[in-house]
């Protein structure tokens, strides 16, 4: 099937913490193998690799030296061909990481560029002489702290960096520089990948005139940002239309590799949906993009609503992928605590919504287990946002920290100390416990996704909403093999739904959690919700869903 990615299950590997096969404390390729047994059980179509490539890791492998070979950290070239195999012997697809909009400092094109304005690749990346007074040539900011310039004494001219200093930003409006990139990707479909996860996928083009980017929006009463990144409108830094361009020639490269996928990461708080849209309208651009508009602190049932609903009035042939975790915020257990009756109801409230919505949908490691969030000390960071924004911004390590296998002293994970810590709560949620627990959140996480790929109506049918007062979310998932209709109640406080139009004798489908039909009614604990089959030819709008007061 050459769509296995529309409406696909993707688990996304953080490589560093996932297994420790030759006892450096950090994660490995070998360590993935012998443990891609527990990403196929989950019932992942695909599994997708952070970084693996040479790297200095002043980002944790989002600084790349070298995009077609393995850094020794994490093994050798044969080591992720011997991947490769496994996985799709498995039945499992393999999506690596692309870095395209910036390199490491340490990449021998940057070395070249950065020696003089006369060199052959003098124009790979993004070069801007001072203005008169020395200062950068416009207000552009790092998403990471300061400006995004940085002074070369060499060149007497500064540098973009949209990420660290040692991260300088490719020239995408050379063509040599997409050319570079496209032979890249080539490398590793030559070597059987199925796709690529796009990094900053909206970054890959800057205002070749370098105009000073506006003020964001904001009211008078707002407080400053932590980061002052947030209180720009990033018009002129990035979301420039030049990339539709190179997107098309990214797609036309897949096209070649008939079965394979991509999926871009839009970072981007104003306009994340549209471009969303954007990027993925038609059949000449990319599959599938994800934004962070569902990795945040809302959870409310118009949020949700509206997410999705906007995306596909953009762009009604578009496909999203859409997640509540990653390795770049916090986990969503610990973000939506004040949501949950417990951890345990949280996790399957939030498994079951995702599982439901219309589009792809990626699960970060870990999250089967119900981790929250690790408490970490300011000694134990490595996150260069944490390191210099903490307290406020506590960084991305907490999210990162090693996946417990088992209740040992570091988690299973490896026999000596890992380069992040597992913490206590991650130790009792560990996969030999919760495997030995028939009723554990990561056994429902098996049946749901196994529930999804039984019901075509899931995987890929259309989805249609209705309006029912907070904190109620209710729609219907219409296939030719029928209509489901999901309904979520997303507080700790029980609520019961009047619904109209239901047919007699329609019970919430067993895969539900705390859902009791009563008579015309449904009554829903904290954080429960209900699949009701209501079978092919069942028209949708025939039901009126109402919050019973009470």
């Amino acid at each position: 099937m050459t769509e296995w990615w529309r409406g696909g299950v993707i688990y996304q590997v953080y490589p560093r913490s996932f297994q420790d096969s030759n006892g450096d404390g950090v994660g490995d390729l070998r360590g993935i193998l012998g443990r891609l047994e527990h990403v196929a059980s989950i019932g992942a179509d695909a599994v997708w690799l952070s970084p693996i490539f040479p790297s200095p890791m002043d980002d944790m492998g989002y600084d790349v030296s070298n995009y077609t070979d393995i850094d020794p950290l994490f093994g050798s070239l044969e080591d992720f061909d011997a991947l490769i195999d496994k996985a799709h012997a498995l039945g499992l697809k393999v999506i690596i990481d692309q870095v395209l909009s910036h390199t490491s400092d340490k990449h021998p094109w940057f070395i070249e560029s950065k020696s003089s304005r006369d060199n052959p690749r003098a124009d790979w990346y993004v070069w801007a002489d001072p203005n008169e007074d020395g200062t950068p040539p416009n207000n552009w900011p790092s998403v990471f702290g300061g400006p995004a310039w940085e002074w070369n004494g060499a060149r007497r001219q500064y540098y973009l960096h949209n990420f660290l200093i040692s991260q300088p930003d490719l020239n995408f409006h050379n063509p040599e520089v997409q050319d570079a990139m496209l032979a890249a990707m080539r490398f590793w479909l030559d070597r059987g990948v199925d796709g690529f996860r796009f990094d900053t996928v909206n970054y890959y083009f800057h205002d070749s005139r370098l105009r000073n980017n506006p003020p964001a929006p904001r009211e008078k009463e707002t407080p400053l940002e932590v980061d002052p990144y947030g209180m720009q409108l990033h018009k002129f830094s990035k979301n420039r239309p030049e990339n539709i361009g190179f997107l098309k020639r990214v797609r036309a490269l897949l096209n070649q590799y008939p079965g394979t996928t991509t999926v871009g990461e839009v970072g981007e708080a104003h306009r994340a949906i549209e471009i969303m849209a954007e990027y993925t309208a038609g059949d000449d651009l990319l599959h599938m993009c994800y934004s962070f508009e569902m990795l945040g602190p809302s959870f409310s049932a118009e949020h949700f609503r509206s997410r999705v609903k906007k995306f596909f009035k953009g762009a009604p042939d578009g496909w999203p992928c859409w997640s509540f975790s990653n390795h770049d915020v916090n986990r969503h257990m610990s973000r939506w605590e004040s949501h949950a009756v417990n951890p345990d109801t949280m996790g399957r409230l939030a498994i079951a919504l995702l599982s439901s919505l219309k589009g792809s949908i990626c699960i970060y490691q870990g999250e089967e287990l119900g981790l929250p969030e690790a408490e970490l000390e300011y000694s134990e960071l490595t996150d260069p946002p944490g390191l210099r924004f903490w307290p406020e911004n506590k960084g991305r390590d907490g999210c990162r920290t090693p996946m417990p296998w088992t209740d040992a002293q570091y988690g299973g994970f490896s026999d000596v100390k890992p380069w992040l810590p597992v913490k206590g709560p991650h130790l009792k949620r560990n996969v030999e416990a919760l495997e030995a627990d028939p009723g554990s959140l990561l056994h429902y996480y098996r049946a749901i996704i196994r529930y999804r790929r039984d019901h075509q109506a899931l995987v890929d049918g259309d989805i249609s909403f209705y309006k029912i007062s907070e904190p109620i979310l209710a729609h219907a998932r219409i296939g030719e093999d029928g209509v489901i209709l999901c309904v979520f109640n997303l507080s700790a406080t029980p609520h019961a739904v009047s619904i109209k139009g239901l047919p007699e004798g329609l019970e919430p489908a067993a895969i539900s959690r705390g859902a009791v039909r009563e008579e015309n009614a449904l009554a829903l604990e904290g954080n429960g919700f209900a699949f009701i089959e209501c079978g092919a030819g069942f028209d949708p709008d025939t039901l009126s869903l109402t919050l019973a007061k009470g």
